[in-house]
């Protein structure tokens, strides 16, 4: 058993924007979700059309507005450090714009471990093939959305895709990755305005630089009884689990 990857061109309102290697499963909501990461969708409301061709590779989106996109932006692709060759349009800019995340939520050590064992064990394609990144969208307690796919990215992307279409709220959730969190990892989660991000891996320095700027409580290293806490502890409530 091995994992799938077949490349996704994404084609917004005519234009061809860019193609990512990915898993070929809910590719409508990789294409949402990466635009609405990206800047390009602030909203359903602005989605008029999706069409994806699986055969062919291709997703269309279609928009109330015709965003044309500027020639320069296009050539600001940049090629992520995610594995699937995860691609962004992400700059230091970015960074200066996003608003912080104002949330009071906090949650405890053992809910945050217990969350991370139902995790592990969602996974059914990590485990035939272990060729594949997870991530999930919870509450206190539960998963409440979870996506595999090749890239680490993609995987965020397409929980976000998915929450956007079905509106399905993050204010007030936990992201678990099992990938490492980088910038632009940590970027995506900010403008979802989700206060906790945790990873079975580690996070960068600039990743933890974004989340003490931008008020994200980041954890790390969330294995069996223990994690690490690199910004925002207080949101951590120490229950001795």
């Amino acid at each position: 058993m091995v994992a799938r990857e077949s490349p996704l061109t994404i084609i917004l309102n005519n234009q061809e924007l860019v193609t990512l290697l990915c898993s070929p499963k809910d590719l409508d909501y990789l294409a949402v979700g990466f635009l609405f990461s990206e800047g390009l969708l602030e909203s359903k409301e602005e989605v008029k059309k999706i069409t994806v061709d699986e055969q062919r590779g291709i997703a269309r989106i279609e928009t109330g507005e015709d965003k044309a996109l500027a020639n320069e932006l296009i050539f600001k692709r940049f090629i992520t450090s995610g594995c699937g060759r995860g691609a962004s349009f992400y700059s230091a800019a970015d960074t200066q714009k996003q608003t912080r995340v104002e949330s009071g939520m906090k949650i405890s050590t053992g809910e945050i471990l217990s969350l991370v064992r139902d995790f592990q064990h969602h996974s059914e394609v990590y485990r035939a093939t272990g060729g594949v990144h997870s991530a999930a969208l919870c509450d206190n307690r539960n998963i409440l959305v979870f996506k595999e796919d090749i890239g680490r990215h993609n995987a965020i992307d397409k929980i976000f895709g998915e929450c956007l279409l079905k509106d399905i709220p993050t204010g007030e959730r936990v992201i678990i990755t099992s990938g490492r969190i980088s910038s632009e990892i940590l970027l995506k989660v900010a403008r979802r305005s989700i206060p906790v991000i945790v990873s079975k891996s580690a996070p960068t320095n600039l990743g933890v630089k974004l989340a003490n700027d931008l008020g994200i409580t980041l954890l790390g290293f969330a294995r069996g009884k223990r994690l690490n806490a690199y910004t925002y502890d207080w949101r951590i409530v120490n229950d001795g689990k």
